[in-house]
């Protein structure tokens, strides 16, 4: 899971950074309708990530993601053994004169290719499995918290980031962070 967080960081880090383009736009469009309506604007706090995490739906595709790497990461695993069998084979064979050393040590270098190969693809595969996911479950959220911003008469809601992309709150009353709700909602509407 340590290789799958980590592997989002750049993820939630462009979401975070379009998020705050986003917020800041409509703060820039809206400054003197706010000062206007100062009084009657609401604003509330979600954390995304908090949402996919601990949705039914967000934590069903979490772990299809993780068992995906997990496949991924076994394969590599067994062609790493592969490697470091044939390793030590090629380094038995170098003490002899044998005359097959030399085509071991090809094939040796082919396969090291193939895996080193491998595993890059693998990583996109996943990078671009992630990137799909975060591009969907966002579409979803977006939906959930218009829903629980308009029950409750929220004029803005603000992505509240996290430590490990762009914090863009960084101080809110208690009770403005509306995220558990939206797990509510989002559990409803997507299960």
């Amino acid at each position: 899971m340590r290789r799958l967080s980590a592997s989002m960081q750049p993820i939630r880090r462009i979401t975070a950074n379009i998020m705050t383009l986003l917020c800041l736009g409509i703060l820039l469009f809206s400054s003197t309708s706010l000062a206007l309506a100062k009084e009657t604007s609401k604003i509330a706090i979600i954390d995304p990530q908090a949402v996919i995490e601990k949705s039914k739906a967000g934590s069903r595709a979490l772990a299809t993601l993780k068992e995906h790497a997990q496949a991924r990461e076994n394969v590599l695993k067994a062609d790493q053994k592969e490697l470091e069998d044939l390793q030590t084979e090629l380094r038995k064979l170098q003490s002899t004169n044998d005359k097959s050393l030399k085509s071991k040590q090809e094939v040796f270098t082919r396969k090291f290719q193939d895996f080193q190969k491998r595993g890059q693809e693998y990583q996109q595969e996943l990078g671009q499995k992630q990137k799909e996911l975060v591009q969907e479950y966002m579409k979803k959220i977006e939906a959930a918290t218009a829903v629980v911003a308009q029950r409750h008469g929220f004029t803005l809601v603000i992505d509240k980031g996290s430590e490990t992309t762009l914090k863009i709150v960084l101080y809110a009353q208690r009770g403005l962070d509306i995220t558990s709700e939206v797990v509510k909602e989002f559990d409803k509407r997507y299960k």
